[in-house]
């Protein structure tokens, strides 16, 4: 399975809402679309499904345009709700399973399943509009994975979900993963992302401001935090070059630098220190890289 988008553009009039965005997953994994309200998420979900159509640029799964031939292989959760109100569980999972090419056997084995494994085995006779919302996603969700899709695109997944349901999706979705799926999706909570995903692709306006593995982005990521134990003159350490500021909490300092260059400089005072038992230089966090990059480039 391979999905390719080639410098994919969309604009309405004047407005540009996806401007020259380009990427490629080759293999089964979680690759996250980032970006603040309006940057081209949604959009850019819209023109992969063949929801809409592009500008210009080109998208391709397995070689091919995304027609109605591939959509048994194509799940999709909208961040709105997508449901039919009046419909029952069991009738809107058969209405989108037949679409998908399940016999309504199927459907209803598969749909067990799931309610079982969400503890909403009691809601399937139930309408929608009965439902509360959590319930709803969750019943949403379900639909989208019931025919098993090989590509699976996630809009805010976890919306209106609480602690104890984020964690049921959370458990499907790397189950998804380990069965070779290839998910996208896009969350407003990094944790999340950084929990799951292998790549990803930070938008804003738009534009591309930064992609590629996770890993290497922390990498290579210049700023950097120093976990302290210690007994600190916080305003001596904040002197230092590089340090942009420092965080308390009990009795650790996370001292937050604007290059891995100054770690030398802050070691040499904080050796100098009473009571040392930590120095520890950690990567950032999915947070601190998207703040920065979406700051950088408003700035610009």
């Amino acid at each position: 399975m391979s999905l390719v988008v080639q410098d994919l553009s969309k604009k309405y009039g004047t407005r540009t809402v996806v401007d020259h965005l380009s990427f490629e997953m080759n293999r089964p994994g979680v690759y996250a679309l980032l970006g603040t309200n309006g940057a081209g998420k949604t959009t850019t979900f819209r023109m992969i499904l063949n929801l809409i159509e592009p500008t210009s640029g080109n998208i391709t799964l397995n070689g091919k345009k995304i027609d109605y031939s591939v959509t048994d292989k194509i799940g999709f959760l909208t961040e709105e709700r997508s449901l039919l109100p009046s419909k029952t569980v069991l009738e809107q999972a058969i209405y989108y399973g037949v679409l998908k090419g399940l016999t309504e056997k199927e459907v209803e084995k598969r749909l067990d399943k799931y309610l079982e494994e969400f503890n909403i085995i009691e809601y399937k006779n139930k309408k929608i509009k009965e439902l509360s919302k959590g319930n709803q996603q969750k019943i949403q969700f379900i639909i989208s994975i019931l025919h098993e899709p090989k590509l699976l695109i996630l809009d805010e997944p976890f919306s209106g979900l609480d602690p104890i349901n984020v964690e049921m999706f959370k458990k499907v979705i790397l189950r998804l993963k380990k069965q070779k799926t290839m998910i996208i999706f896009s969350s407003h909570m990094m944790e999340h992302i950084e929990y799951f995903c292998d790549s990803l692709i930070i938008l804003v306006h738009g534009n591309t401001v930064l992609k590629g593995k996770l890993t290497k982005i922390k990498e290579d990521f210049r700023k950097k935090n120093i976990k302290v134990i210690a007994d600190l003159d916080v305003d001596d350490i904040k002197k230092i070059d590089g340090v942009e500021d420092i965080e308390v909490n009990k009795n650790e300092y996370t001292i937050k630098i604007s290059d891995i260059k100054y770690v030398e400089s802050v070691f040499k005072k904080v050796s100098k220190c009473n009571n040392v038992t930590k120095f520890v230089v950690e990567e950032p966090t999915l947070n601190e890289i998207f703040i920065s990059k979406v700051g950088e480039a408003y700035e610009k």
